[in-house]
């Protein structure tokens, strides 16, 4: 029977709103970076390849297994540097990282200049673990759920206006949506420099041990205990889940609904705002209400039904009646966040983030291999019935295995009035 750490119930150093706001638009210029690239990179590979979309296919693929693996070897480094040296130059020194790539993205003479810049990139954008950590810094833990939803809303934010300014960009140069990207990390830097104090006391920092630093040994703070296991567990299966709307959308709409490229870009904007207005504006009030352990079991329950309505839905309006349905997902990534930076002492914050990052990584590197080869499968003429919702009905299946593994495990944790 585990219980809350109590090191980490510590009363937040006193860093003011301008370095909440930092961390805020940290994230959101990280995600509108990557996202202004979205529309372009694969065009962008095609050009080097003669225009052969297959065999671009294949190496894009490849840039996004080698994206996936950097974060995988290198958040568990990089929240081991931040615990011992501190958030603010590991945050301030990955988004100078982060310009420079992009910098070499835009001027890559060939594929293998590009394949560099994707790595370079797996591993500087591995610092929004280093982010995370930074708000269990300053944030007391009753409040942590509503202000990891709050900096979950920059996500959705960026990832909805960066591919549509990223296609824009892009009609008039193809390698301009990657300069904008270098100047919005060139800014967030210089930003930082001048707004963002360090949120780690020397007191509470930790030594720096390659044993704990990479990923296995990350992932050793996570089976240390019994009830922050069995949230990993469960988060990684929600994680899991997550990945079949990037892996297949786009090919599920235009197979079942016949949707052109317009509907699909407005069906994923109504889901971006849909997460935004949930995570920005009802975060809080749920998990005051409810409590981070009640409020996960709920966010996974959304989501569970949320898929399962996008997997069997026959037209496309029904498909829109799941979209804020699965909106509430998103309390349950902030609950859990709480939940487990909880777990945990203050000098082990970015050590956790990192390894919840690696984590997250597996399921990447999983998720589009899985519900591709599902899609495929349901929609071939070996299938028993055609079935092209399988991908979603999978995934409903992943977060009710998620929510009874989280539920198993929430009942023995004692000693957290909040929840």
């Amino acid at each position: 029977m585990s219980e809350i750490a109590p090191e980490s119930i510590v009363e937040a150093p006193p860093v003011g709103g301008a370095a909440v706001a930092f961390i805020f638009v940290t994230i959101l210029l990280d995600t509108l970076a990557l996202g202004l690239i979205i529309p372009i990179l694969p065009k962008l590979v095609e050009s080097f390849v003669n225009n052969d979309t297959a065999s671009a296919a294949r190496i894009f693929g490849l840039f996004g297994t080698a994206w996936a693996l950097m974060q995988f070897f290198f958040s568990p480094i990089l929240g081991g540097l931040s615990d011992r040296f501190g958030r603010r130059p590991v945050v301030l020194l990955s988004n100078f990282g982060l310009a420079l790539d992009y910098v070499l993205m835009a001027l890559a003479p060939s594929l293998s200049w590009l394949f560099i810049g994707r790595v370079i990139s797996g591993i500087t954008s591995a610092s929004i673990s280093t982010s995370f950590a930074y708000i269990a810094d300053i944030t007391a833990p009753e409040k942590r759920a509503a202000v990891f939803g709050k900096v979950g809303a920059a996500f959705g934010a960026g990832f909805i206006l960066g591919p549509a300014l990223g296609g824009l960009l892009g009609g008039m140069d193809p390698r301009l949506p990657f300069w904008v990207a270098a100047g919005l990390s060139f800014a967030n830097t210089l930003y930082g420099l001048l707004i963002l104090p360090e949120s780690l006391p020397r007191d509470r920092r930790a030594r720096f041990r390659w044993k704990s630093a990479n990923p296995l040994g990350a992932l050793h703070l996570l089976r240390a205990d019994g009830v922050l296991a069995g949230l990993s567990i469960a988060n990684f299966f929600a994680q899991l889940a997550h990945v079949v709307l990037p892996s297949v959308f786009v090919l599920y709409a235009t197979y079942r609904y016949g949707w052109d490229a317009k509907t699909v870009g407005l069906t994923l904007a109504m889901v971006g705002i849909c997460a935004m207005a949930v995570q920005g504006l009802g975060i809080g009030p749920i998990v005051a209400r409810f409590g981070e352990r009640r409020a996960l079991l709920f966010g996974l329950g959304c989501g569970a039904i949320g898929f399962l309505i996008f997997g069997t839905a026959p037209t496309g309006p029904l498909f829109w009646l799941g979209i804020p349905v699965m909106a509430f997902w998103g309390v349950s990534g902030a609950a859990i966040q709480a939940l487990m930076t909880q777990l945990v002492k203050p000098d082990q914050q970015g050590q956790l983030q990192g390894a919840t990052t690696s984590v997250q990584s597996v399921s990447q590197l999983v998720g589009p291999f899985l519900f591709t080869l599902t899609f495929a499968y349901f929609i071939g003429p070996q299938a028993p019935e055609k079935l092209p919702g399988a991908p979603f009905l999978l995934a409903s299946a992943l977060l009710l295995l998620a929510l009874v593994i989280a539920m198993r495990t929430l009942w023995g944790i004692k000693g957290n009035p909040s929840s």
